[in-house]
């Protein structure tokens, strides 16, 4: 029994003919056509049976019946706004024919615009009959040409940003890894941050609270020389270390001031390892 193969394929045969016709030698020099069931094939069989249309080649390939007709016309170099039917729709009609010989699903996209053709070259072969208000009527191959100019405007963009390089396909993205520093940094401290640290400080003081009016004389430049006397020699200060709330909400207050006066003149510099860590307090210098 015979076995069908296309052109292309491993041999598909019988394969106990061919051994028993032509047994393979057990030390061959030569290189083998194919491989049958692991084995070396060095002789085409002679039942090979390849049917004619095993290998189909098609020279253009189009995406629609515009591109078709497109191709068509630039091919033979016609002049878009007068294209001569007659030759176009012949030469389209024969390509139709191919394509419905094999894929009639496909042709009939095809076929619509061959008819359209057809019927665009009858009205041409007619007489011209003008409208009610004596106007000529439009060409009727019109409506075909605007169709087309669209078509190749069209395609030409899209060839034109095909051209244009691509990111994965033309060219790579460079990635640069830098390496940070590893030094820590601290984060700066927000307005909200020492709002914060101020309510715990006045919610502290409430707790020490007592009866006595007195009239106490503040300055917030005697505090400031306090505030700077505090941190004279010390590295780091707690933020609420420099409050004395046993001495009343005044104090608090007028030491508060002075030190948002110190801070807005670059005397102090406020510092926070992280977010709602203690904020510590220092006096402020140039690095060297």
């Amino acid at each position: 029994m015979n076995r069908r193969s296309r052109a292309g394929d491993s041999a598909d045969f019988d394969g106990s003919t061919a051994v028993a016709e032509a047994p393979l030698p057990e030390v061959v020099d030569q290189v083998a056509l194919a491989r049958l069931y692991g084995e070396p094939l060095f002789k085409l069989p002679t039942d090979l049976y390849i049917p004619p249309d095993a290998l189909e080649v098609f020279l253009e390939a189009f995406e629609g019946p515009l591109d078709l007709l497109l191709y068509l016309i630039r091919r033979q170099n016609f002049n878009i706004l007068d294209i001569p039917l007659a030759d176009v729709t012949r030469q389209y009609l024969d390509y139709v024919e191919q394509i419905r010989r094999r894929n009639l699903e496909l042709a009939s996209e095809y076929l619509l615009m061959a008819a359209m053709l057809i019927e665009i070259k009858s009205r041409m072969l007619l007489p011209p009959k003008k409208t009610a208000d004596g106007a000529e009527v439009a060409d009727p191959r019109a409506e075909l040409v605007r169709r087309l100019l669209e078509y190749e405007q069209m395609k030409l963009a899209a060839a034109q940003l095909d051209a244009m390089p691509v990111l994965g396909r033309d060219f790579l993205r460079a990635q640069v890894t830098i390496e940070q520093s590893i030094e820590a940094r601290f984060p700066d401290v927000e307005a909200e941050d020492l709002r914060e640290a101020w309510l715990s400080i006045l919610k502290r003081a409430k707790l020490n609270q007592h009866h006595h009016i007195t009239r106490e004389q503040l300055s917030v430049r005697e505090h400031m020389s306090l505030v700077l006397k505090r941190l004279q020699g010390q590295r780091f200060v707690e933020f609420n270390e420099l409050f004395d709330a046993t001495r009343g909400v005044g104090v608090l207050v007028v030491t508060f001031l002075a030190m948002l006066e110190l801070s807005r003149e670059n005397l102090l510099q406020l510092t926070q390892a992280e977010a709602f860590a203690p904020i510590y307090v220092r006096l402020a210098y140039a690095p060297s």
